[in-house]
């Protein structure tokens, strides 16, 4: 799809030099916060010399709505004028990296080729996902070193959001645990960030910008612009000049060892259809009109495995070294039971705290740190719950 434009951007501001003898370049606007890492080269050549490109967007709600997103679109489109782009929209509101890891081969791969990926999830693995730092690094490595395998031009482009809490850090003079961690991915794969948190922190601090002028963690037309600008300088430092004549792509090396032996590079989702049934479970679209709680559109119309009662019991084969369940968890949602290749089981809440008013998307693990291989999950539905319900409704399966 084709992005039109939303809002007038901010001006971009300009690079200037010093006139004294000996000057030295002006410090770059936004300093390093706007950190580029690597050549970031190949998309440019792709879109100037084949007259085409793919962009992909990946995140939570920050990029699913008519924000920050549509305005790239929109710079994209009037520094390369002549290229047809497609633009992929692959945000999804709630979800974290984690989601995101196993996603990407769906959403975003699955598409055909991607020249230019932007990843936001510093917010969401924060407030929605409440991520300890090696969740934040499985997931965000994952996304990078399964997109780098399947393209070694693609240029990644990592941007950082603000919610309170973030804020608040960075006016301590911390980093916030999420933007750490992203940023050490981002380091040692060598791909660009922006850390508008940073900038907005430091502006609100000095009295420049109000929490309201920004527009809180759902930037404002504001905010989003000034995410856009970030963005749009990272450009300007990337490309400073007209492509060289004989430029051509050079593929990103994916490091050998990763720094999470246990991050999701590898995920995927699997369709429920392929669990067998013991008992208690049913696979259809859910009747959603008879079920108390908020439900979002988008997966209104979606078959789920899908089971309300205790003792409900089904298993899956699958392969890999870890399997999850991408679900629904509303106001009833209850406590699953999970069982590895008949191994003791574990129980794993299915509630979240946006459960009480709404069928909110999330990824529970059922096993990870597992011996990469085949493997059968034997998922049931424990007697115990903290909610209205027992109720598991599974989008699909995750693997990696």
């Amino acid at each position: 799809m084709m992005c039109k434009p939303m809002f007038a951007l901010m001006a971009a501001v300009c690079v200037t030099t010093l006139a004294a003898a000996g000057a030295e370049t002006a410090p770059q606007p936004f300093g390093d916060k706007v950190r580029l890492r690597g050549t970031f080269e190949n998309a440019r050549i792709t879109f100037e010399r084949t007259g085409k490109g793919t962009v992909a967007f990946l995140g939570g709600s920050i990029t699913e709505m008519n924000g920050y997103r549509p305005m790239v679109c929109e710079l994209l489109q009037k520094r390369f004028p002549k290229t047809a782009f497609t633009f992929i929209p692959a945000g999804i509101s709630s979800t974290c990296s984690t989601t995101g890891a196993f996603r990407l081969g769906t959403d975003v791969l699955g598409q055909g080729p991607v020249d230019l990926l932007f990843v936001e999830f510093a917010v969401n693995d924060d407030q929605d996902g409440h991520h300890t730092r090696a969740e934040c690094v499985r997931g965000m490595e994952g996304i990078l070193r399964h997109a780098r395998r399947s393209n070694p031009n693609m240029d990644i482009v990592m941007t950082f959001f603000v919610n309170e809490a973030i804020l608040k850090t960075l006016q301590e003079g911390q980093t916030p645990l999420t933007i750490e961690a992203h940023e050490a991915v981002a380091d040692y794969y060598r791909v660009p960030t922006v850390n508008l948190a940073k900038e907005v922190a430091d502006e609100i601090t000095a009295g420049a910008l109000t929490w309201q002028k920004y527009g809180g963690v759902h930037p404002a037309p504001f905010g989003n612009a000034l995410a856009a600008q970030m963005i749009d300088q990272l450009f300007s430092r990337a490309w400073p000049a007209p492509l060289a004549p004989g430029a051509g792509c050079t593929p990103n090396l994916v490091p050998l060892t990763p720094l999470d032996p246990l991050s999701y590079a590898d995920g995927r989702f699997i369709d429920p259809k392929e669990a067998k049934i013991k008992q208690g479970w049913t696979l259809g679209v859910p009747e959603w009109k008879s079920l108390p709680g908020g439900k979002r559109e988008r997966f209104t119309s979606i078959p789920m495995l899908c089971a309300t009662e205790a003792g409900a019991e089904a298993t899956l084969a699958f392969e890999g070294a870890a399997v999850g369940a991408y679900i629904v968890a509303g106001p009833d949602a209850g406590i699953a039971e999970a069982s590895i290749d008949g191994g003791p089981f574990q129980t794993v809440d299915l509630y979240h705290a946006y459960s009480k008013g709404l069928h909110y998307p999330r990824t529970v693990m059922l096993g990870t740190g597992l011996e990469p291989g085949p493997h059968t999950l034997t998922l049931r539905i424990a007697a115990a719950t903290r909610s209205a319900g027992h109720a598991m409704r599974i989008m699909r399966f995750v693997a990696n």
